[in-house]
């Protein structure tokens, strides 16, 4: 197996591709602190996880407050004693088909405070443990709209550029330590995400769903939409010994929708 007793906290684990990545590392050997910030959801995956021979620690924890993130890292480290892999995979999408001048300011602030403080806090947390082991692994999960400009979605797009930087700042930081940090970019991935996004773009288009769904998959050089074990394969190659020369990158995972 290719994460053998390897030590991994996955945030945003609890549905969606966060699951996936979750009982996609636990297959390859790896022990999860799985968090999110409902707990029923969690203590249902930690049955799937131990359920394949792994230890799942169930973590609920809102990842805006550094105080709970601090503790939900410390908990990680009594119970496993070293924390080898941190996914970054918590997230949330904002408004939706919404011009700049439209967006409230609480939601543009719930984003980035979701998305990028609730990355940089869980980093900043687990950090200090690599560093004296001098080994980690930490991917984040950003999106094809912190690559190109996405239109009427500004507070989504803002967050995710802001992780690019934010990942190509921690690799510089943390490579003399021998920490990998990389992004990975999904593409819309099919899910209850996407059915949301293509409910919303048709009612302010005054399409049917169906519509929308078709004009992602036409603008896709594969022609079919990413799944959430797409982006669970990556993740395990970004997180294994196979990506052991890779920091600071950003991988695009989306059937070509961003050529």
């Amino acid at each position: 197996m290719r994460l053998a007793d390897r030590i991994a906290i996955v945030t945003g684990a609890a549905k969606g591709m966060g699951r996936d990545i979750c009982l996609t590392l636990a297959r390859e050997g790896a022990h999860l602190t799985l968090v999110a910030r409902e707990s029923g959801p969690l203590d249902t995956l930690a049955r799937e996880v131990e359920s394949l021979g792994r230890r799942g620690l169930a973590a609920p924890t809102d990842v805006t407050d550094e105080l709970a993130v601090e503790r939900m890292v410390a908990r990680a480290r009594e119970t496993f004693g070293r924390i080898d892999i941190l996914i970054n995979a918590a997230g949330v999408t904002g408004p939706i088909e919404t011009p700049v001048w439209e967006i409230k300011a609480d939601d543009f602030d719930h984003v980035i405070a979701v998305n990028l403080r609730g990355t940089f806090l869980p980093t900043k947390h687990v950090l200090p443990a690599m560093i004296q082991q001098r080994y980690g692994k930490i991917v984040n999960i950003s999106g094809t709209s912190g690559l190109r400009g996405y239109k009427y979605r500004a507070a989504y797009s803002s967050s995710k550029w802001a992780l690019r930087g934010f990942t190509r700042t921690v690799a510089l930081e943390v490579g003399p330590h021998n920490i990998n940090v990389n992004a990975l970019h999904p593409g819309i991935v099919g899910g209850d995400r996407m059915d949301k996004l293509c409910r919303e773009k048709a009612k302010k288009r005054g399409w049917t769903s169906e519509r929308v769904y078709q004009e992602y998959v036409d603008e896709m050089a594969l022609r079919r939409v990413t799944v959430a074990q797409d982006i669970a394969n990556a993740v395990l190659f970004l997180v294994s010994d196979d990506a052991s020369n890779m920091t600071g990158q950003s991988v695009t995972v989306d059937g070509g929708w961003d050529v």
